[in-house]
């Protein structure tokens, strides 16, 4: 198996040799997704390559400010008319990840997958993954110091946001040494920290506490309060006028009561499908637990969709982190 450091190499090679690149992060993308993405491209740009971002859905409307963010195309507004042979994934722990995208890939697409799960299975031609990276970002910031690139504000403000949102305003057990390095690094490059932090992790829209109203009204503990759970239905988000990133961060409130070892939120998709976001205090490694359930992500953050109701998906899901506990 090749160390990291040659599968930096690796990478380097292959976005030099080729070109007319599709860049893809996961569904619904949360900061880290977004700014990898954008990392890419600017990579790209910089390099003199052609390239093309697509997502399934829409980005934040809070990143709107990161660079040529209004370029990354929303798959429910707009099809590509082609497909493309040299595709990189961003941030996506699993192929399916990637959604409705991959629908532009042609059949013998060179695949480059730069991910930070554990879960992530190695799919690609070329894989940079690294489990113990805090974010995607992370590895992208290891990434570009390869190549002969002026840094821009803007890739410094990019990388920044994936790793800022990933770790919680590095909070969590994620913040190592190495990232607080960069982010010093990052700094000195210009970035507004402190603005960044209010408008990412601080400010709420008003859908947004609307809908937190509701989930935490539908709050259950289990008896012996170490699991607690909340859910939100179509009909919340409709009535509140939320969007899927007004949910972010909702899990950790029933996460954060005292004595609670996972969190969950359980969103409605439709009568049939159930998404779980799990968090763990610790103890539960929640990505595997996920895995039962076909989805993934890391040790203490985690999710999976469940082709269930609500009604079924809820005692699933508590029966196994029961066991996991």
């Amino acid at each position: 198996m090749q160390s990291y450091e040659q599968s930096l190499q690796q990478t380097r090679k292959f976005l030099l040799e080729h070109d007319d690149y599709l860049v893809v992060s996961h569904v619904q993308p949360d900061g880290d997704a977004v700014s990898s993405t954008l990392a890419v491209g600017w990579l790209l740009s910089c390099l003199g390559k052609k390239y093309t971002m697509l997502n399934e859905g829409p980005i934040p409307q809070r990143m709107e400010y990161l660079w040529h963010a209004g370029e990354i195309i929303n798959l429910a507004e707009r099809e590509l008319q082609r497909q493309y042979s040299n595709v990189i994934c961003v941030d996506c722990a699993d192929f399916q990840r990637v959604g409705l995208t991959q629908r532009y890939f042609a059949s013998d697409a060179l695949i480059v997958n730069i991910d930070h799960h554990p879960t992530n299975n190695g799919y690609g031609f070329v894989t940079l993954i690294k489990p113990d990276a805090a974010a995607t970002a992370e590895i992208l910031f290891d990434l570009l110091k390869t190549f002969q690139v002026e840094w821009s504000l803007d890739i410094a403000t990019a990388l920044y946001t994936g790793l800022l949102t990933d770790t919680g305003g590095f909070r969590y057990s994620n913040t190592s040494p190495k990232v607080m390095a960069a982010v010093s690094e990052l700094l000195a490059m210009g970035v507004n920290g402190p603005e960044l932090a209010e408008n990412l992790l601080e400010e709420m829209t008003l859908p947004q506490v609307k809908v937190l109203n509701r989930a935490l009204n539908t709050l259950q503990l289990s008896p012996e309060g170490d699991i607690a759970w909340v859910h939100v239905t179509p009909q919340d988000m409709l009535d509140c006028g939320a969007a899927n990133e007004d949910l972010e961060g909702i899990v950790n409130y029933p996460r954060n009561i005292r004595g609670v070892e996972v969190g969950l939120l359980f969103k409605v998709i439709n009568e049939h499908a159930v998404k779980v976001s799990l968090r763990s205090a610790g103890k539960v490694d929640v990505a595997a637990l996920a895995q039962v359930f076909g989805g993934g992500g890391h040790t203490r953050a985690a999710g999976a969709r469940l082709e269930a109701t609500l009604e079924q998906a809820i005692p699933l899901v508590l029966e196994e982190v029961r066991r996991h506990l």
